[in-house]
């Protein structure tokens, strides 16, 4: 006769699933959305002080915008803050936000158009295992306002006849 071992209770076994690093993504997946970060380049434009220090930012301060503005004839932009906006979507409002993309320079748009679900859903987990931080990136400017410094000029299109 076999004894009947004790099953745990339902809380129990969901407290188990949500202390789980399993739960949202797995390491592998976290270790590709790191890897896609660095070579997409998102680091250089939304984490401030990356491209004058590459390689050398914490992960913790990754992809919270920045005040650097970049300034041309489409008006100024600046880097909005990820790790506010990823959290607040899912992952089907992420990938037809990433796939419909079509942000004023230097956005590189084209590389969100081209990126595998797999490759979005790994920075997106990336993004929400980072956590919500830092603070809301400032404004766009419409072209001819002039924006407050530091910004980054880019030069006016050649004229054609």
């Amino acid at each position: 006769m076999s004894a009947k071992r004790p099953q745990p209770a339902p809380t129990v076994l969901l407290l188990g699933l949500l202390s789980s690093s399993t739960v949202g993504a797995d390491d592998a997946q976290l270790e590709r959305g790191r890897y896609l970060v660095n070579i997409g380049g998102c680091n250089d434009c939304h984490t401030a002080g990356y491209l004058m220090a590459p390689g050398s930012i914490p992960e913790n301060e990754w992809l919270k915008g920045d005040q650097l503005g970049w300034s041309g004839p489409w008006g100024t932009t600046y880097p909005s803050n990820l790790r506010l906006l990823l959290p607040r979507l899912s992952e089907s409002q992420w990938l037809t936000l990433a796939r419909s993309a079509n942000y004023r320079p230097p956005m590189p748009n084209e590389k969100l158009h081209i990126m595998s679900d797999e490759d979005l859903l790994a920075i997106y987990h990336l993004v929400k295992h980072l956590g919500p931080a830092g603070e809301p990136a400032p404004p766009a400017l419409p072209p001819g306002q002039t924006p407050p410094d530091p910004v980054i000029l880019f030069p006016a299109p050649p004229q054609t006849n």
